[in-house]
């Protein structure tokens, strides 16, 4: 999708007014979790711009019937939705909204209210729905006109209907978004379930088979295999090769014999084999049982997926849709198509609904037509990169298949065989082992032996460099920390002995994964090359810390993990306070001098403010957000909730600012304080920061095999273009591999921080939702795009 061309000017949305219009919003088909704090984006940032905003509650079924369904919301009325699963003004299939009688009665409950403007948070049946409702408008207000139920003034005045999707879904079936509201918190659900079957089936040695939801799409099943190493997974989009009962089976026993425990098989619910025969949970587990005996157990997680608190990606999507489809609705204009708000890669763009619907529809087509390949490249990026990691990484080839084995001629052993060292450096992120894994496993897949070294460069000097197999890294994707072992030392005093031990071991490649220290490592290794024949090699970075501040990506590894943390004990603490009225919590985040965490964070737990290092702030400031909570405690919400980062100002510290809203708050509100502290870097990774780390692990890799091909010349690998040390990293809406001499011109190295960071165009945001008045730049939304099929190989997101 090319980015339409805009002019340098920026734009900002002052100039757009809602005064005069009213918007309406409901939540329609099946609930997922986020859908409230979309409904609440949308009722704030109505309000915000000065429109009225109602509920339509129970759906479409409330549309039609009227009446006390169709309510005014407030500013308060959307309090303490963020953190609560499913959807507060209901949902329903409605069997009336599908017949024009019951449309036309929908028509005059809006004309009534003056609704023009409708914003519908739903499936893609949902979305067709509103589309035809708009598409009849003009003729449903003549029929009304004519049956007297309206006058001409009112038809004149409601003449033209607009219509703004966003897709809440947990089965992510919709072409066009990366990732729909509440895919992110169901696979949060499959994977704490995964995790805790985990254990048991390692005690029993048992099988399990886990039925998931997705009954068109595989989408769940797909990424929950991804992100548990599951050894077999059933989806619709691509049914399993005839004969795959043996295959299976054959897999199963041989990672027994390997030493594993247990087995995980995930099927979605709407799997078949290439006949179009359901292939179901409990077929799966008579034939483990009949061909292998192995002791099996199915588990079907049904509704659980459903449930539950949003995550905090959920949250974070659904408040940036719920944002920019006021922001569509009110650039709309009578000849402006249905457009559904998306996520691609890491940025908000529109599509025309109707093309979006029509390429989902194709995608169910091409697999009644039987067209599989068809199908997973209909479903997009995201997915058919998810389905090729999982391919690479699932089955272990025998060691004659291998590029070096036994059959391979003599040239082609030579050219394919190199040693690749993995390392992990700085501090402990979660997903950092799923990383390591991945790249393992394709590594030792391209032919390569892998070497993996222990505590950083301090474990490399000291010569902690040993061979890691296939089986070693079994189990890695779901435990946090890092089992490698990291430090932060860094290698220029140690460079003699670091270019040695790549001697000793004929380490041919270097794959890195950390935090900042990480890309400080890789500059001093780049520097090092014209004194160290040794460091001539092909280097590769993975971005992984959970303070994000890292230049060249907008995410790293263990950042998601990292928030939901932090979201989780807001909203814990939120609770606390719902007993005592008036209380303010003063919150300290991790992060060094990156606000990433606190920012964030503070937009999916609902914050007042959040004081960063990179919005500088004064006394008063705090004066003013000091009295704009006195002003919120006269309302029916009577708590507050501050987060600060914990290096934003060394004299403003986080006991000082306790202190001080304490001071002027007595008598208003009562303040608690609290610092998060190492809580943020532990626990098991998130199912994104583990299928981040899989999947950029393994583009990584396949790309340190190209330069290795590359740069093998009279039997050996010499590489020193500062195209051969990288850093892989996501950028907008692709995956990019940046040479680290050009990063450094964006850093700001004093304060470890990227120069320029994405992520502060939406702290506006954070302060429309708490009702400050703020400038908030708009010039990134506005142009509608249209639905590529064919997609450039190059930009591969790593949204998940």
């Amino acid at each position: 999708m090319a980015a339409p061309t805009r002019q340098d000017t920026k734009k900002y949305f002052e100039n757009l007014s809602g005064a005069g219009k009213s918007i309406a919003v409901l939540t329609s088909g099946g609930d997922a979790q986020g859908m409230n704090a979309a409904v609440r984006a949308v009722v704030r940032m109505g309000i915000y711009v000065g429109a009225k905003v109602y509920f339509i509650h129970e759906g479409y079924q409330g549309m039609v019937d009227g009446g006390e369904n169709i309510k005014e919301a407030t500013w308060e009325s959307v309090s303490s939705m963020l953190q609560v699963g499913g959807t507060v003004i209901g949902s329903a299939r409605c069997k009336e909204f599908r017949t024009h009688e019951g449309r036309l009665r929908a028509a005059h409950n809006l004309v009534q209210r003056g609704i023009t403007n409708l914003c519908v948070i739903g499936g893609d049946g949902s979305l067709t729905g509103a589309n035809l409702f708009r598409e009849e408008w003009s003729g449903l207000l003549d029929e009304l006109l004519e049956q007297g139920l309206i006058d001409e003034a009112a038809a004149s005045s409601n003449s033209v209907l607009h219509i703004v999707g966003m897709v809440g879904s947990i089965d992510n079936d919709f072409c066009g978004t990366d990732m729909t509201i509440g895919t992110d918190s169901a696979l949060h659900r499959i994977i704490e379930v995964v995790d805790a079957i985990m254990t048991t089936a390692q005690s029993h040695q048992r099988t399990f088979v886990l039925e998931v939801m997705g009954r068109h799409c595989g989408y769940l099943a797909l990424v929950s295999a991804l992100a548990c190493g599951a050894d077999w997974v059933f989806i619709p989009e691509m049914p399993p090769e005839d004969g795959w009962e043996e295959n299976m089976c054959q897999k199963l026993s041989e990672s027994r014999s390997r030493g594993s425990r247990l087995n995980i098989i995930i099927v979605a619910e709407g799997a078949m084999d290439r006949h179009g025969k359901p292939v179901t949970s409990d077929f799966v587990k008579d034939l483990v049982v009949r061909c292998l005996g192995f002791d099996t157990r199915v588990t079907i997680l049904g509704h659980v997926q459903r449930g539950g608190t949003p995550s905090a990606f959920d949250r974070i999507l659904a408040s940036r849709m719920g944002v920019e489809a006021v922001l569509a609705l009110l650039e709309a204009s009578a000849n402006t198509p249905a457009c559904v708000v998306s996520l691609v890669g890491n940025q908000a763009v529109r599509l025309p609904l109707m093309e979006c619907v029509q390429m989902t529809q194709e995608v169910q087509k091409a697999m009644d037509e039987k067209k599989f390949e068809e199908a997973v490249r209909l479903r997009g990026r995201s997915f058919e990169n998810n389905l090729n990691t999982y391919k690479l990484l699932s089955y272990r080839k025998a060691d004659s298949e291998l590029p070096n084995g036994e059959e391979a001629d003599e040239e082609e052993q030579i050219h394919s065989s190199f040693n690749v060292a993995v390392m992990n450096v700085g501090a402990p992120a979660a997903g950092m082992n799923a990383a390591v894994r991945s790249a393992v496993r394709v590594g030792i897949s391209e032919g390569h032996k892998m070497f993996a070294v222990s505590d950083g460069f301090e474990g490399f000097y000291k010569g902690q460099i040993k061979e890691i197999k296939w089986g070693d890294v079994g189990g890695w994707t779901g435990q946090g920390g890092s089992l490698l072992g990291t430090k932060r030392t860094l290698p220029a005093k140690h460079m003699d002995k670091i270019a040695e031990q790549m001697r000793i071991h004929n380490i041919n490649a270097l794959l890195v994964i950390g935090g900042f220290e990480a890309l400080e490592c890789l500059l001093q290794l780049y520097e090092a090359r014209a004194d160290y024949e040794e460091f001539c090699i092909p280097m590769c970075m993975l971005p992984a810390t959970i303070s994000n501040n890292v230049p060249g990506t907008d995410l790293s590894i263990g950042a998601d993990t990292s928030l939901n943390a932090i979201v989780e004990t807001c909203d814990r603490i939120k609770q606390s306070a719902s007993g005592t009225k008036r209380r303010v919590f003063i919150i300290e985040t991790m992060g060094g001098y990156c606000g990433y965490l606190a920012s964030v964070g503070g937009l999916a737990a609902g914050a007042d403010a959040v004081y960063i290092y990179e919005e500088p702030f004064d006394i008063r400031d705090l004066q003013a957000n000091v009295e704009h909570l006195t002003e919120k405690m006269k309302t029916s919400i009577q708590r507050g909730l501050v987060l600060r980062n914990e290096n934003c100002n060394e004299n403003f510290t986080t006991d000082f600012i306790y202190q001080l809203y304490s001071e002027e708050g007595r008598g208003v509100f009562d303040c608690r304080k609290n610092v998060l502290g190492h809580m943020q870097q532990g626990g098991a990774p998130s199912p994104f920061d583990r299928n981040f780390g899989t999947k950029i692990a393994a583009k990584a890799m396949q790309w340190i095999t190209r330069k290795l091909k590359e740069s093998y010349k009279g039997g050996k690998v010499f590489a020193n273009s500062e195209d051969t040390a990288c850093l892989l990293g996501m950028r907008r809406r692709a995956m990019v591999f940046q040479p680290v001499s050009q990063i450094r011109d964006e850093t700001d190295f004093v304060h470890r921080i990227p120069k320029e960071q994405w992520w502060l165009k939406l702290r506006p945001l954070m302060k429309i939702l708490a009702k400050y008045k703020t400038s908030y730049d708009v010039s990134d939304s506005g142009q509608l795009e249209h639905v590529s099929r064919l997609r450039p190989k190059e930009t591969d997101t790593a949204a998940i």
